[in-house]
């Protein structure tokens, strides 16, 4: 190559080229709806899978229990009951099974049911009255009994005799044995005027116990119930400017003034709350005839009304404020009212004998009024 040929070639210039552009990948449609559709069919087929499994029974080896229904108990609550003691897998599914297959016309009381029965099996006994166990019993605590009431329903139905449960029910050693169970017992209940400890805290429902049984298996399933009760209502009684003890001895004075209608029971509670508040007796015939053991069955209203006199530290005409402790158990309607009394400026009320129906008022004068207006003769 000549000298020539070797410049023109250095003085030739070298244009770079440009870069190649990488095409953009198409996305794989195809390749992602498979995936969904997988994952869509792994988490079917595990829902199908827990259902089968969830509808076998517990275990295959036979191993009977004890499982009770308590009265007006919801079909939910006793499916989650059997998933708890573990004789169904699943509490959720079973109530299902349960709504579908018409199988919910359960029945109160002891049943024995056994873990390796099917949902049919355990479902199709609790519908059955006939197996409820023999050695069961029921027995129901009303809004308004007394504690001697409760033991004499509670004696009529089991081997505990009315006066074991007295006894028990005003045995202080026991009660505080079970205080840390129980938040709402408390010292102030032990007032040596006090007729009965636990009056007002048997908490009126419907209990299943064996026939053969003890007087404290019979009170720690009512003060559980009573619990229960407490726990629902725990934020209110602790924000109350009274003492859990003032609280239940004022809700079974509502209660036994004012029966079981809501607006009337809250009503009441204003009254007895604004008298409280002024330090103004309290002059609650009730009290009077819990002071003198009247007998509530015999529909004698007057024996209460005209013996105000009567020398007690129950009766609320001759002591002001609340009396030693409660004068009945009080349903759950009644301590509500207590918590959350009606804000009135009454002071007085009276109720007509004949339809029940209460008249209220701010002064005395217009308690007279409303006696001229509706007598009780």
């Amino acid at each position: 190559m000549s000298e020539a040929d070797i410049a023109d070639t250095e003085q030739t210039e070298v244009i770079p080229q440009a870069p190649k552009r990488k095409r953009k990948k198409k996305p794989r449609w195809g390749r992602i709806i498979l995936l969904i559709v997988i994952l869509f069919l792994l988490i079917i087929g595990g829902v199908v899978l827990h259902i089968r499994n969830a509808l076998q029974p517990v275990q295959s080896n036979s191993e009977t229990v004890s499982f009770t229904i308590a009265e007006n108990t919801s079909s939910k609550q006793i499916c989650q009951n059997l998933a708890s003691q573990g004789i169904v897998k699943d509490g959720t599914l079973a109530y299902y099974y349960v709504k579908i297959n018409d199988l919910s016309n359960f029945k109160a009381g002891d049943f024995t049911l056994d873990k390796s029965w099917t949902l049919d099996q355990i479902f199709t006994t609790l519908n059955d009255s006939a197996s409820i166990d023999a050695n069961s019993a029921k027995v129901t605590i009303i809004e308004g009994d007394w504690a001697k009431d409760a033991a004499a329903k509670f004696a009529k139905n089991t081997n505990v005799t009315s006066d074991e449960l007295l006894a028990l029910w005003s045995n202080e050693t026991w009660i505080k044995s079970e205080m840390s169970k129980y938040p709402f017992l408390t010292d102030e209940m032990f007032n040596s005027n006090v007729r009965i400890y636990l009056e007002g805290y048997l908490a009126p429902d419907t209990y299943i116990v064996d026939k053969e049984t003890t007087a404290e298996e019979i009170t720690e399933k009512i003060l559980d119930q009573t619990l229960a009760v407490y726990q629902k209502n725990e934020t209110a009684i602790k924000n109350s400017k009274l003492s859990v003890h003032e609280i239940y001895t004022l809700a079974s004075i509502v209660q036994y003034e004012g029966g079981g209608d809501e607006e009337t029971l809250k009503n009441i509670a204003s009254v007895f709350y604004n008298r409280l508040n002024i330090n103004m007796a309290l002059q609650s015939s009730v009290t009077v005839c819990y002071a003198i053991d009247f007998d509530k069955q015999a529909d004698n209203w007057q024996a209460c009304e005209f013996n105000s006199d009567f020398d007690s530290p129950y009766n609320t005409y001759k002591n002001t404020g609340l009396p030693p402790g409660a004068i009945e158990n009080a349903g759950e309607a009644a301590l509500n009212a207590v918590l959350n009394p009606n804000d009135t400026n009454y002071l007085y009320f009276m109720a007509e004998v004949k339809t029940g129906k209460v008249y209220y008022a701010s002064t005395y004068e217009q308690h007279l009024q409303n006696i001229a207006d509706h007598p009780n003769n």
